[in-house]
């Protein structure tokens, strides 16, 4: 069911339902439909009803009423003979038996207009048929209705003439009108037969080139002609065709033109069908491509420019390696965004519209950028002299070589040679870059190469001996540099020293020894430059080492040391004790002079060379000898023993004290000042030797001047009495007779006192008492005068003259 079938049903709802009244409770009643001269109720009453009895009459007219009467078993009834478009008042009564009323019910309803008649129908289009109609008097709107076979539709339309839509084409159809109002509608009119023409032929428009248009359309059922007819867009001008074919071409038409074309199809009656117009624009001409430009950015890209051309929609620009660009019609260029470097291609434009392409433009040839270069890199075969190098590039006409110092120093290169030679500088970095150009211009980029110089050797160098085995090495950074490693080499050892800062302690280094001493730099690209200038420097002389040291003389010591260095290497010796001494040598020997006797020493000996000095070598304790005492005295006790006295030497704990002779020697071993000794042979020149030994055993010899022993006590001493009453002493001299004698004489009586000259052996003593005991000392008198106090007395008894005892011995009281 259509849409306007819908719509028609609703109305006709609206119409029937809309009075519905009850008088009372147990009766309803309403119009169930109107017509223009009838009217069809509807009620219900209440079950003692045995009729019901509607009348309707005239609500503003005086013509009478009509009315009809239906039995119980009826709900709904018809009445008659009504007038269009007129007001009526319908009551419904309830009847009993006896026609008393028992219940009413009223309502107003008026009667639908005159019935329309059909002046004539006739279809324009294959879908609808439109129909004149006169018109009825108190009509709002009119119903048109087209029925066929299994067919039936109603639309409602205002006036006449009117058209109802929604047909099948080339269709018999029979056509009636009826009136509508407020109170429902008309019967239908008289029907009347309306045939639908054929369909629009359905037009396939296609432009083949620029002038030419061709339609094509599918064969029309029911159609024997068709007539086309074009029209140029803003033209008065037309060209009519007619044809039974379903193609026809349109030639000499203008490029990127619009064309109307409208179609139309004849049944075999003549009546022609829909028309159709379809506007179709040819395809435009080709585009001339005005200019080509390459862009630079972060890739290439190419802008294509173009003259535009009428009835162009878009355009797209085609390079031969398959890129491409489109623009709207308002611009007449667009833009590659990538296009490859180093290429020799073509572009042509093509322009669009709705109906195709144009043939493309003739190809405009262009060369891109130049690639950039590969494997950039930087060759150094000598120090200093670099030389940038890079692989060839395609389509180039030069290339610019840049390169920039990391101090900001920069230079570039103008070549058509894949090379480029430049003074590289130790120590820095350089960036380099190559530029390859042609007729498009340079390439957009280029890879940027890092090459760095191998570090700068140091020349200020300094070399300082800190210590006898230890080098520092200083000097100024360098640039590139970012380790240094420095070596102190020699034949069989070689130090290893790394830091990065300017300054290294090479210590155990051999002493003595002349090493090559080299810093390099390193940096960690470039790795270590092995070209710096290695310094020589020397070591501290080696430490010599005493090997003996050997007493000379009293007051000197010749000290033996190694000799571990090169020649012309100066040794000092050096003795340290309460006062320091020192010798200096050039081999192997050197004599300690001047030192003390009974002194200690600790001896050491250095090394030096116009390097430095070595480190003291082993220290050796020295002892020297004791000292000698300054003086010995020599003390005759008796004729046989000495006591021997000298005064302290340093250093000295015990002494050996000798006495010697031609007839013999006297030794004491004592750690005192003195010593008594024994076994002496008067009258003897003695030579006198100490040895002063220290606590450690070292002897000092002392040799002091002899002296001579005292002078021999006489023996066989003798007393006599001589004639004239004198004494006679008598003895007998030992050793030489150069010493006078004093001979005393100790009595109870008296005491005698006589001195003999040297070489006498007797002396004689006047006597005064005689008969005495005498003690007789005779002593020998030395020169200085002193007489030996040691001779031993004899006692003698002395009896006077006339005794007959002889007294040639007496006797002897005491040794």
């Amino acid at each position: 069911m259509g849409a306007t079938q819908l719509n028609v049903l609703k109305v006709l709802l609206l119409l029937t339902f809309t009075e519905i009244i009850s008088a009372d409770h147990d009766v309803t009643f309403s119009v169930f439909t109107v017509t223009s001269k009838s009217m069809t109720v509807q009620w219900s009453g209440p079950s003692s009803a045995s009729s019901y009895k509607v009348t309707i009459t005239p609500k503003n007219s005086s013509k009478d009423p009509v009315f009809a009467h239906f039995s119980s078993y009826f709900v709904m009834g018809s009445v008659n003979s009504l007038s269009p478009n007129t007001l009526y008042t319908v009551q419904l009564e309830a009847l009993d038996n006896d026609f008393n009323v028992l219940s009413t019910a009223s309502t107003e309803e008026m009667t639908a207009p005159e019935v329309p008649s059909i002046i004539q129908a006739y279809s324009k289009h294959s879908d609808s048929i439109t129909v004149e109609f006169t018109e009825s008097p108190g009509a709002t709107s009119y119903i048109l209705r087209a029925e066929a076979e299994d067919f039936f539709l109603e639309a409602p339309v205002s006036s006449s003439p009117g058209t109802i839509l929604h047909l099948q084409p080339f269709t018999n159809y029979m056509m009636s009108v009826m009136s509508v109002n407020s109170g429902g509608r008309s019967q239908p009119s008289y029907p009347v037969k309306a045939k639908t023409v054929v369909v629009a032929p359905q037009l396939n428009i296609t432009s083949p080139d620029n002038t030419t248009l061709v339609v094509t359309w599918p064969e029309v059922e029911n159609a024997v002609l068709y007539t086309l007819c074009i029209i140029q867009e803003g033209s008065t001008s037309r060209l009519d065709v007619n044809t039974t074919d379903t193609m026809w071409s349109f030639d000499n038409l203008e490029a990127g033109t619009t064309y109307c074309i409208k179609g139309t199809a004849y049944d075999a009656e003549g009546r022609p069908g829909d028309d159709v117009t379809y506007c179709k624009i040819t395809r435009p001409q080709s585009p001339y491509v005005s200019y080509i430009q390459l862009t630079q950015g972060r890739s290439i890209g190419l802008s294509v420019y173009w003259q535009p051309v009428q009835g162009a929609e878009s355009y797209i620009a085609y390079t031969s390696d398959g890129q491409n660009c489109s623009s709207i019609p308002e611009n007449y260029f667009c833009y590659i965004l990538s296009v490859e470097c180093g290429q020799n291609h073509t572009v042509t434009v093509t322009a669009y519209n709705s109906a195709g392409p144009s043939s493309p433009s003739a190809p405009a040839e262009y060369i891109t950028y130049p690639c950039p270069p590969e494997n950039i890199m930087v060759e150094e075969p000598e120090a200093g002299s670099c030389m940038l190098v890079w692989d060839e590039v395609l389509l180039v006409d030069y290339y610019m070589a840049f390169i920039k110092r990391d101090d900001g120093e920069e230079l570039s290169c103008n070549t058509t040679e894949t090379n480029c030679s430049f003074y590289c500088k130790c120590g820095h970095t350089f960036l380099t870059s190559v530029f390859p150009y042609n007729e498009a211009g340079s390439s957009p980029f280029s890879p940027i190469h890092n090459y760095t110089t191998i570090p700068c050797c140091p020349q200020d160098v300094a070399i300082t001996l800190v210590s006898t085995e230890t080098l520092e090495i200083m000097w100024s950074t360098v640039s590139g540099a970012e380790l240094y490693e420095t070596t102190a080499e020699e034949t069989r050892d070689v130090i290893h020293c790394n830091d990065t800062a300017p300054v290294c302690a090479l210590s155990d280094l051999r002493c003595n020894t002349v090493y090559s001493v080299t810093v390099t730099p390193c940096s960690e690209l470039r790795g270590c430059n092995h070209t710096c200038r290695p310094h020589a420097h020397e070591t501290a002389p080696c430490s010599p080492e005493i090997v003996t040291m050997t007493q000379t003389d009293p007051s000197t010591y010749s000290v033996l040391i190694t000799n571990p260095n090169t020649p012309n290497t100066n040794y000092t010796v050096t003795a340290t004790g309460h006062n320091t001494h020192t010798c200096q040598t050039t081999n192997t020997t050197c004599d300690l002079t001047q030192l003390p006797c009974g002194s200690v020493y600790d001896v050491t000996a250095v090394a030096s060379t116009a390097v430095g000095q070595s480190l003291p070598g082993y220290s050796e304790p020295l002892e020297t000898g004791p000292c000698c005492p300054t003086f010995v005295n020599v003390t005759q006790v008796t004729q046989a023993m000495t006591n021997v006295t000298w005064s302290p030497g340093g250093g000295a704990r015990s002494y050996i004290t000798s006495l010697t002779s031609l007839h013999g020697h006297a030794k004491c071993h004592t750690q005192e000042n003195h010593c008594l000794m024994g076994c002496i042979t008067c009258s003897t020149n003695y030579s006198i030797t100490l040895e002063a030994i220290s606590s450690t055993g070292h002897k000092s010899e002392c040799t002091y001047q002899g002296f001579s022993s005292s002078p021999c006590c006489p023996t066989g001493l003798k007393l006599y009495r001589s004639a004239n009453n004198s004494l006679r002493v008598h003895w007998r001299s030992l050793g030489p007779r150069i010493h006078s004698h004093k001979v005393e004489m100790y009595g109870t009586g008296a005491n005698y006192t006589c001195i003999a000259p040297p070489a006498t052996t007797h002396c004689d003593i006047q006597e005064s008492v005689c008969g005495n005991i005498y003690t007789v000392v005779v002593a020998p008198t030395e020169h200085n005068g002193v007489t030996i106090n040691f001779c031993q007395s004899r006692t003698f008894s002395v009896p006077c003259p006339g005794s007959n005892f002889g007294f040639s011995r007496g006797w002897q009281i005491g040794e």
